[in-house]
């Protein structure tokens, strides 16, 4: 509890936000209290968001979503043991939520520089389930097939995070701060329709079968639409772009390495070189996640 304090603290200093330090650490202890409470491990603190929005986040192995005690303002509740830590969170930040995720969840919130006069008490709890548009043929358009051969399943699960994850990054900015960052919005429609439209490819159950059975590799093939082509390419660009602001820390996500870099350029050339008539490559590279550089 004393380290997760002390880190928070320590990041907020480094971040040049002095002023929220105080409200980051209060709230860091309730959520940490929360999540050893009621949560699984393991246990993460770590900080999102960007310089002037940040964001202190706690993960757990727990899928059940958090329950804030919403009386907690009313004098009769104001010294309850148990409910009470969602409340406080809610009483030192601007917003605060929870997402669910693949192997647990995420408690968030954006500490405020002062007392907060009306706490959102409710805060904002949702799936991680994108929810993007699925291309269809057009009438008497027949689907793209598209094969992969030698697909590394631990990388491209190991990519898939990452891109989820900055998915949900400019999901929260959107959500919290639209104003701020307007084209956070527009971005995150293009991520969910991505991740939607390979998601759902029919062929794609080959993948998920090869994955539930532990398998280094597949291969399968995958039937997409034509209108794919354009929005890969400019999700080609916009993950780039995403990446350069994450090593000049205007977002403070982790860019992708090296190896996921690798991966979704492969994925990436496969699908458009086969619109174009052109033969599959197989993967060529490691077909394990290469070790993280600290």
């Amino acid at each position: 509890m004393k380290e997760s304090r002390r880190w928070v603290t320590e990041a907020c200093h480094e971040l040049g936000r002095d002023d929220l330090a105080d409200n980051a650490e209060l709230g860091i202890s309730e959520l940490v209290t929360n999540a050893i409470l009621h949560g699984s491990p393991p246990i993460q603190v770590r900080v999102r968001g960007t310089r002037r929005h940040p964001r202190i986040e706690v993960l757990d192995g727990s899928f059940d979503p958090p329950v804030s005690n919403q009386a907690m303002t009313e004098e009769d509740e104001l010294f309850a043991t148990f409910g009470r830590g969602l409340a406080m969170v809610a009483m030192v930040s601007h917003a605060w939520g929870s997402d669910l995720l693949d192997d647990g969840k995420v408690v968030w919130f954006e500490p405020a520089d002062g007392p907060v006069e009306e706490p959102d008490l409710t805060g904002q709890v949702f799936s991680s389930a994108p929810s993007g548009h699925i291309a269809t043929p057009r009438p008497g358009e027949a689907p793209h097939q598209v094969v992969f051969s030698d697909f590394p399943i631990a990388v491209f699960l190991d990519w898939r995070r990452q891109f989820r994850e900055l998915r949900r990054e400019l999901r929260l900015l959107a959500l919290a701060h639209e104003g701020d960052y307007p084209v956070a919005g527009t971005l995150t429609a293009l991520f969910e329709r991505f991740d939607a439209e390979i998601r759902e490819a029919p062929g794609m159950e080959e993948l998920n079968h090869a994955i539930e059975q532990g398998a280094a590799t597949a291969d399968f093939t995958v039937r997409l639409s034509a209108e794919v082509p354009e929005f890969l390419t400019q999700m080609r660009d916009v993950l780039d772009l995403a990446d350069a602001f994450c090593r000049e820390e205007r977002l403070l996500s982790v860019a992708a390495n090296e190896q996921q870099v690798e991966f979704r350029d492969w994925f990436i050339a496969q699908v458009l070189r086969q619109y174009d008539g052109l033969e599959p490559q197989p993967w060529s590279g490691l077909t394990t996640v290469a070790p993280k550089v600290r």
